[in-house]
């Protein structure tokens, strides 16, 4: 089947990414990498808020958009679940972390979505890129210009896994963004980023966000690792009928990180169950020291996201 062309798209992205410059659009460095967002997904209030814009490196949740490009394709019909797919050789020969998908071999679009959502699978996200765009550098292009159309204004791809570029960035609060969208336009393929296992191959994939499996109110979303980015990490959780939408950007190690998106998620229905009033915790991952502080309303910025329209070729 012949690629997805979104040449609309691609004209809208080159025109707004062209004045950016290298310098302008790379991520700081590791030692002031940490960012944070909390958004009540009901009402879209933000109720924490820590560097939310400033540029970060956005490494495996960069398959939050490849997935939501596919769920677009699939949407329009354009993509189907029991679609087998071609593994080319670049797709083959993607860093781990992998499949271990074999050149020539077909894999199902279901078997995909799975890899990449549970497994993390960069050989699996090059193969669906290569699927709906014919290469993973158009793909990439695709993936900017979704992000614009969502209100993504400082995001920049340039992968369809993460894998690092330096060009390659985003921020908490386009990444709240992007998980609003899923929420809001793709519910029906939801449940793949809340997948506790995947078996493939004969072995047993448990999915890299532990936090499914020690939360009962976590249920879904993604994790993210490179040593520039540090340890990312997008949640969402629902509880006594209320949902949030949390992110992590730039964790010290993938414990700490945990840790204290746990400490966020508690503050965060603390606040939205008792408080009016704004809180947002201001220092690294491993400190909950939690101060009343004003934070930024984004909820316009969020309400503004259009309705999904699948792109044709």
């Amino acid at each position: 089947m012949r690629p997805l062309i979104f040449s609309v798209l691609i004209s809208f992205v080159l025109i707004l990414s062209a004045p950016l410059g290298h310098a302008q659009n790379t991520a700081s460095s590791p030692t002031g990498r940490y960012a944070s967002i909390i958004v009540d997904a009901d009402n879209l209030d933000v109720v924490h808020a820590r560097q939310i814009d400033a540029l970060r490196y956005p490494a495996s949740l960069t398959k939050v958009m490849t997935l939501y490009l596919a769920f677009d394709a699939l949407a329009a019909g354009e993509l189907h679940l029991n679609e087998k797919v071609k593994v080319s050789a670049l797709a083959a020969r993607t860093p781990p972390t992998k499949l271990g998908l074999r050149s020539g071999q077909t894999v199902s679009v279901d078997t995909l979505l799975r890899a990449i959502a549970v497994r993390s699978a960069n050989d699996a996200a090059v193969v669906l890129a290569e699927r709906l765009a014919g290469s993973e550098e158009q793909f990439a292009v695709h993936m900017t210009a979704k992000a614009r159309s969502l209100g993504m204004q400082k995001t920049t791809f340039k992968t369809a896994n993460g894998l690092p570029h330096p060009e390659q960035v985003t921020t908490a609060r386009d990444m709240a963004k992007l998980a609003n969208a899923v929420l809001t336009h793709h519910k029906r393929y939801y449940h793949y980023f809340g997948l506790l296992t995947f078996d493939y191959g004969g072995r047993t994939y448990k999915n890299t966000n532990k936090l499914l499996r020690e939360r009962d109110d976590v249920d879904g979303f993604k994790t993210g690792y490179t040593r520039a980015s540090g340890y990312n990490l997008i949640v969402s959780a629902r509880r006594d009928g209320r949902r949030l939408i949390a992110v992590v950007l730039g964790g010290a190690s993938g414990a700490s990180r945990n840790s204290h998106m746990e400490d966020l998620i508690e503050r965060g229905f603390e606040v939205m169950e008792n408080s009016p009033a704004f809180v947002t915790v201001t220092r690294q991952p491993t400190n909950t020291r939690i101060v009343h502080e004003p934070v930024p309303d984004i909820r316009a910025q969020l309400r503004s996201i259009p309705a999904n329209t699948p792109t044709r070729p």
